[in-house]
């Protein structure tokens, strides 16, 4: 079919669906107008210390209709989070400058400026800043929902943490450490 016929088919059932009384464009209209645009600078968003992760939070889930959130981890070298699973949220990691050494299903690499891993929920992984610089990495969980839990874990106490408070903590939102 030639593109004008096609696009002259599927006018009319645009127009159905933009008419007010569809449900459809309903739904739709509705979750287009909760969404609000934003830009978040370099240096804004949300400050985090999740256990010596430090995280700027830019994207949480009440920006983005609870689909992801995202944020920045600013991280010294021999800072990582041990081996853990996640039965909520799909995780993808973006290394922006540094090296980061990820375990994911038992495979280990390092990744470097540029670079990025996958870690599927259910599949247990794991991450380390390797080398002798600071690593910076965009982190994305989708759905949104574990910013709830970092922020719980950043209003602990200073200090060294209780393993077991943390690992109830992340319990309640899905997460196991590998023992």
């Amino acid at each position: 079919m030639k593109r004008t016929n096609f696009l002259k088919s599927i006018g009319g059932l645009v127009f159905l669906a933009l008419l007010p009384q569809n449900s459809f464009a309903k739904s739709i209209s509705t979750s287009i107008t909760n969404l609000k645009p934003k830009i978040i600078r370099n240096k804004k968003g949300n400050f985090l210390n999740v256990i010596g992760d430090i995280q700027t939070h830019k994207l949480i889930g009440s920006d983005t209709d609870n689909q992801i959130v995202e944020w920045v981890d600013d991280v010294e070298p021999g800072v990582g989070i041990p081996p853990h699973t996640h039965t909520k949220e799909d995780e993808i990691f973006r290394v922006i400058k540094g090296q980061i050494e990820i375990m994911i299903d038992g495979k280990t690499t390092t990744l470097e400026a540029g670079d990025m891993a996958y870690a599927p929920k259910n599949i247990p992984h794991s991450w380390k800043v390797v080398g002798t610089e600071k690593a910076h990495m965009i982190t994305s969980a989708f759905p949104a929902g574990i910013e709830l839990m970092f922020k719980e874990l950043n209003d602990l106490p200073s200090g060294p943490p209780d393993f077991k408070v943390v690992s109830e903590i992340c319990d309640r939102y899905g997460i196991t450490f590998m023992t």
